[in-house]
């Protein structure tokens, strides 16, 4: 029977692995990348949301300090309108009446930020000496006016008083305002207004050596004289303040916290800087504030502290998703290598079922052919045979030929069996008999089960009938058994005995059984003619026999085991 490709019949099915089973990372990475993907987008609405919650405290912790500002401004304010409304009313300012004025206001020395309440009055330049005379006649020790008005200046605003009256304020008295180009600008916007006006950036004098920064707020204090009720400047009510104590005065800067504060006079630069509260991390989170402080455009700004790449909420996050993706991962990994295993498990089953088949049938044939040769030796036996005996002997030689070549296959899974096993299983009697010699000689080849069963049965009619008349039957007799590949899938193997008894050529030799079988069943069997001749030197026979070259559907367990 021709051997069937049952593997190859499988292969569309089987040998065509789902798209997972040729790529076994593809799912499991897939999987893990999807997973690792929906945690980055989990992790980014989170960061987004929680920068836009960090964005929304930061404007709301620059509307509260811009509202502090505001508060403490117009505190101070509304200090020196009660003072120009007072002084307004006094054709003098005399110091007594200044210190009774601080002293109602019960601020207890808390004056809202700023170094103090000042009365600056304003002095006609032919009049700066007579003003000098009548502080110092007051007790104002060495009162002097300085620097004196420049220029085109007809007047000048010097300090009068300024309390509390500390050594630190103390530094101020006598200076004139006016000759100094911040504090003028604002004094002359007070007047035009006639409200609490603040200056830009200054350094006050109270600072001494230091360069602390510093503004002041001015209240202009107006007098009426005359029927017609005209007003007449007189001087202002003013507080100087340090921009840092002011600042720290309207907001507790120790809970800032997490953000740093800036107060810029108009625009924010450097050269506008009043106070900075720096943050030791400062981010790129900034909420800028736009205030209106006694009569004057201020600039605040509040920056946030840096804050990690990744908030506590997101690492959760991130590590959770990285737990979760690499789970799944595992998972998958073993699903999809569970169902490549079963896949080939259950290929494997029908595969071996279908092999069954196959050896079922081979077998069915194999056994359809033995009988039938059994048969054949049986009535070619009987005809030749003159007695019971000799016709039992005969047929049992025979089949335990057979009997021995159907070993060989079953030990190699009725797949390929060489040539020299097949000789050497049939020429195993005479193997060990020293007068005689055998010698076997030949390459590696492969023979198909039944060309196997044929060669067996020739080999042993060839050896009985040396065994019996020629060279097997007298001591020194020899037998070489020569094979080789004459094509690719052709061998020829050849019989040749020497030193047995002499054949004469010229005597008609009666045809025997062996003769028949080897001639009619082993060449029908073999497919190729058999050339068998009786010469002088002892008998010489050459087969020729087909080589396996593909093993057929019953051998696919080896393969199988081999895998």
């Amino acid at each position: 029977m021709k051997g069937v490709d049952v593997e190859g019949a499988f292969a569309p099915r089987y040998r065509a692995p789902r798209w997972y089973e040729r790529f076994p990372r593809g799912l499991p990475v897939g999987i893990f990348l999807l997973t690792m993907a929906v945690t980055g987008i989990s992790v980014s609405a989170i960061e987004r949301a929680e920068s836009q919650r960090e964005r929304a405290q930061l404007s709301q912790t620059a509307q509260t300090i811009a509202s502090g500002l505001e508060r403490r401004a117009n505190a101070s304010a509304a200090y020196l309108r009660s003072g120009a409304a007072l002084f307004a009313t006094q054709q003098v300012v005399p110091a007594p009446l200044f210190r009774t004025f601080i002293s109602e206001l019960r601020l207890g020395g808390n004056f809202l930020g700023a170094d103090g309440i000042g009365w600056a009055m304003k002095v006609d330049r032919k009049d700066i000496a007579t003003v000098e005379q009548a502080m110092r006649r007051q007790g104002g020790g060495d009162f002097h006016i300085s620097p004196l008005p420049a220029g085109n200046d007809d007047y000048a605003v010097p300090v009068m008083y300024l309390q509390p009256d500390t050594a630190r304020n103390r530094r101020a008295i006598g200076y004139n305002m006016f000759s100094e180009p911040a504090r003028r600008a604002a004094m002359i916007k007070a007047a035009s207004s006639g409200r609490p006006t603040a200056s830009g950036k200054v350094v006050l004098l109270q600072e001494g050596q230091g360069r602390a920064p510093g503004f002041l707020i001015y209240m202009p204090v107006y007098s009426t004289s005359g029927s017609d009720r005209a007003r007449k400047l007189r001087g202002y009510v003013y507080s100087p303040f340090n921009a840092r104590t002011f600042v720290e005065s309207a907001i507790d800067t120790t809970r800032l916290g997490a953000v740093g504060v800036r107060l810029y006079d108009g625009d924010p630069s450097p050269d506008n800087l009043l106070a900075e509260f720096p943050v030791s991390d400062p981010s790129d989170r900034i909420a800028t504030r736009r205030i209106r402080l006694a009569n004057d455009e201020w600039t605040l700004e509040v920056q946030a502290q840096g804050s990690p790449v990744l908030g506590m909420m997101s690492v959760v996050t991130l590590l959770f998703g990285l737990l979760v993706a690499t789970l799944l991962m595992v998972l998958s990994r073993l699903a999809t290598r569970q169902a490549a295993e079963d896949r080939l498990a259950l290929a494997w089953f029908e595969q071996q079922s279908s092999i069954r088949n196959s050896l079922t049938r081979e077998l069915n044939h194999r056994v359809k052919n033995t009988l039938a040769n059994v048969l054949s030796i049986i009535t070619l036996t009987k005809r030749r045979a003159t007695d019971l005996d000799s016709f039992a002997d005969s047929l049992e030689g025979r089949i335990r030929a057979l009997s021995a070549t159907h070993d060989l296959l079953t030990q190699s899974g009725w797949g390929s069996t060489p040539v020299e096993a097949v000789i050497r299983a049939e020429m195993a009697p005479y193997a060990q008999d020293i007068d005689r010699h055998l010698v076997l000689n030949g390459p590696e080849v492969e023979l198909a089960p039944n060309d196997a069963l044929s060669l067996g049965l020739a080999i042993h009619e060839l050896a009985t009938n040396a065994a019996k008349y020629g060279a097997l039957s007298v001591e020194g007799g020899s037998v070489a058994v020569n094979w080789e590949l004459v094509t690719g899938d052709l061998a020829r193997i050849e019989w040749i005995e020497r030193g047995g008894p002499p054949i004469d050529p010229a005597v008609q030799r009666k045809r025997g059984f062996g003769t028949d079988l080897i001639e009619k069943i082993v060449a029908h069997e073999l497919r190729n003619p058999v050339d068998l001749r009786f010469t002088p030197e002892g008998v010489r026979c050459s087969l020729f026999i087909p080589v396996r070259v593909r093993q057929a559907a019953f051998a696919l367990r080896e393969k199988r085991e081999e895998g």
